[in-house]
């Protein structure tokens, strides 16, 4: 076994049968509670076959203290997919594993913990084979263009120094399987998430990415050097993605798409599935997100790290003035300064500091003690027009999504 696992494994090697010496690629899916696990797995044997062999590895799992329904139903899903994966032919270049555990920690047992599991399998497969692969996470709810792991394939081989990539995703905003309310709220979320990703590419950042659990992709060898996926119940592919965007060089995938389902989940406090059972429970007809005025403060800060590293006084908005304060802003550029030979390594320590978390914290406090939240359709017209892709224009969610989902894929 190799040190990272060694290190940082949760459990040993599940998966008993070798890998073929031509895999390339090792799609990931954490499944807890799921109906439909099946119509994800027709998504992905449905794609175009790439070069290299691929594996998808679904990790069926629930805690020791999950009620025995939840296990019912993980074990019919587990006993469904088992059916499904026998029927399918022995030589295709797409090979699917299962892997069930149902009396996992109580402390850790969560959607991290799972795609974890599977992802250090991932790790050890690639590992029998010395070959560095790319580690894709998808979800037992998601669907994908056709042609999803070729463009993955395509991308790491145009890319070879990019330890991993977001991949361009869109929820449905229409259809009958869901309500007609779910498809106005998925609409609102969606585009609270791009509206807040572009705002913070405004302000100049390097980590300006989504980081969506279903829409990533990693190399091993970035994913062990990183110490692996984390096992928080919620939130944990914004916490990974950072530690990997963090090593240069981290890419965006906008010639295919995955589809996330913009269903309503009570079962992590925060992400797509929590804020639409909220938009449903407060019947709201539009969401609010943060002020497009508190990205332009925080813009004004970075496009004076120069003076920060002359010691020179900056020219910021006294609440943002007030934050550093609270937050030993000198402490913080002494240390930089300290162990910095130029200003690009100073820069480069200060955004360690001032990383994705904290940035949000900041947002947050000018939401607090400045900027109220607004309506999301009054701040992506002024993003819009920042950008002047929109004049002064009104135009709906819908239009406003739309607008933000082509300019991402430019």
């Amino acid at each position: 076994m190799n040190f990272y696992l060694k290190k940082y494994g949760f459990i040993e090697p599940q998966i008993k049968k070798s890998p073929s010496t031509n895999l390339g690629m090792i799609v990931v899916i954490p499944c807890f509670n799921e109906k439909f696990l099946l119509q994800s797995l027709q998504a992905l044997k449905d794609c175009d076959s790439p070069q290299a062999d691929v594996e998808v590895i679904t990790v069926i799992n629930s805690g020791e203290q999950h009620p025995e329904s939840i296990k019912i139903q993980n074990r019919k899903t587990f006993e469904e997919a088992s059916k499904w994966i026998s029927e399918q032919s022995s030589d295709q270049k797409i090979r699917f594993h299962l892997i069930h555990l149902d009396q996992l920690p109580k402390k850790h047992a969560g959607v991290g913990l799972a795609r974890k599991i599977g992802m250090d399998e991932a790790v050890a497969r690639f590992d029998q084979l010395s070959h560095d692969g790319v580690i894709v996470c998808f979800d037992a709810d998601s669907a994908c263009d056709k042609n999803y792991l070729t463009e993955i394939e395509k991308h790491f081989i145009a890319h070879p120094k990019t330890p991993g990539c977001a991949i361009h995703y869109e929820h449905p905003t229409k259809g009958d399987e869901f309500d007609r309310e779910v498809y106005e709220g998925i609409i609102h979320y969606e585009l609270h998430l791009r509206y807040y990703k572009e705002a913070m590419a405004i302000c100049g950042l390097p980590y300006a990415f989504h980081t969506v659990g279903s829409s990533m992709a990693i190399r091993s060898s970035a994913y062990q050097k990183q110490g692996g996926m984390n096992k928080k119940k919620a939130g944990e592919d914004f916490y990974f993605l950072h530690k990997i965007i963090a090593l240069g060089n981290f890419t965006n995938l906008t010639s295919t798409k995955v589809i996330p389902s913009p269903r309503s989940s009570d079962r992590v406090p925060f992400g797509t599935g929590r804020a639409i059972e909220k938009w449903l429970e407060e019947e709201e007809t539009e969401l609010s997100t943060y002020a497009f005025e508190s990205f332009l403060v925080i813009k004004e800060l970075v496009d004076q790290i120069p003076l920060l590293f002359e010691g020179r006084e900056l020219q910021i908005n006294p609440i943002l003035e007030q934050y550093l304060s609270e937050n030993d802003l000198g402490k913080v550029l002494a240390e930089c300064k300290k162990n910095s030979t130029d200003y690009r390594s100073f820069k480069k320590r200060f955004l360690v500091w001032f990383d994705a978390f904290r940035f949000l914290k900041v947002v947050h406090y000018l939401r607090d003690n400045l900027y109220p939240d607004q309506k999301i359709s009054q701040e992506c017209s002024k993003l819009l027009k920042y950008l002047k892709i929109n004049g002064s224009k009104e135009l709906s969610p819908l239009e406003y999504l739309q607008i933000l989902r082509k300019f991402e894929k430019k």
